[in-house]
């Protein structure tokens, strides 16, 4: 038996029917599943000890087992799991099943290289079965080859499942961390600021045009203020991508302000050619914010101005 270490891509949302004729799993596998079962549920027991002595001498074991009652009810639920198997018997409800396995093992954060080890010595422990059992050679080769391909597709269901579970954790803990780096604040009444610092690509504008233009319509600002002082790289991209944001802005009654614009900035754009067209640009976030005061109707004056 080979050891499973492939992954059907989509599997998570593939029926049995798809996933049975991808794995060409016929009646006859499926019938000589039931027949191992048959023939391993009198070794089972002896067979799962065997499985957890090998499992005490992985670095993962005490983690994941710290009592005698984590691993009396995990080897229920594993009894369970194989007997399962054993059924032969593939439908959706089966499928189902080994998702929600998948799911659990992101979920506590068990490695996969853990899992697909775990699932290599129980294969060799049911290749020993088939070997020791008194069925005629070629049929165990024949019943070995309809376990293995049961197994690799137990395997891909959970892997997939596992896989999908993670991603959609990372993604939405990287729309939370996109969140926070681009918020936009009403420093005054009209008066929007969103600095930026780090690189601008396709999604991060976009994640920064829907902000302010949502913030806009909740404040009715007059004023945008974008500061990309801590912007180290402007190319075309990037550029393009700024005045976008302004023309976007703009569209909704608000003028916007790019300011932190440095001299290093400001040749690269001449440089570059772009046409930044109506842009107003500023080097200093002083400027901007008199700027944006001075949009609003305001003035600032110091103590000596006001004295």
């Amino acid at each position: 038996m080979s050891t499973p270490s492939q992954t059907v891509a989509g599997s998570h949302s593939m029926h049995a029917a798809e996933l049975r004729e991808q794995y060409r799993i016929t009646d006859d596998d499926l019938a000589r599943v039931q027949k191992f079962g048959t023939l391993a549920r009198p070794h089972m027991e002896g067979s799962v000890d065997r499985w957890y002595a090998w499992l005490q001498g992985q670095p993962e074991y005490h983690h994941f087992f710290p009592d005698n009652e984590t691993q009396s009810r995990v080897r229920k639920l594993q009894d369970h799991y194989w007997e399962v198997f054993m059924a032969g018997h593939i439908d959706d409800s089966y499928v189902d099943r080994r998702r929600r396995v998948g799911e659990m093992h992101a979920r506590i954060g068990l490695p996969l290289n853990t899992y697909f080890a775990g699932m290599n010595m129980f294969m060799e422990l049911f290749n020993e079965i088939v070997r020791k059992s008194d069925q005629e050679l070629s049929e165990q080769a024949r019943i070995s080859v309809a376990v293995t391909k049961l197994l690799h597709l137990d395997t891909a269901i959970v892997v997939d499942t596992y896989n999908a579970l993670v991603e959609k954790t990372l993604t939405a803990q990287s729309r939370s961390l996109m969140e926070m780096s681009t918020p936009v604040t009403e420093i005054w009444a009209g008066i929007l600021l969103l600095p930026i610092v780090g690189i601008i690509d396709s999604q991060r504008s976009r994640d920064i045009m829907n902000a302010t233009l949502k913030k806009i319509a909740e404040t009715q600002a007059r004023v945008f203020i974008l500061d990309i002082s801590g912007v180290g790289v402007v190319d075309t991209a990037v550029a393009n991508h700024l005045i976008k944001i302004t023309k976007a802005t703009a569209l909704m009654g608000c003028t916007c302000t790019i300011s932190g614009v440095s001299p290093a900035i400001a040749q690269t754009i001449v440089d570059l050619g772009i046409d930044v067209g109506r842009v107003k640009t500023t080097a200093t976030m002083q400027d901007a914010l008199a700027h944006a005061f001075q949009r609003v109707g305001m003035q600032v004056a110091t103590e000596h101005q006001r004295a």
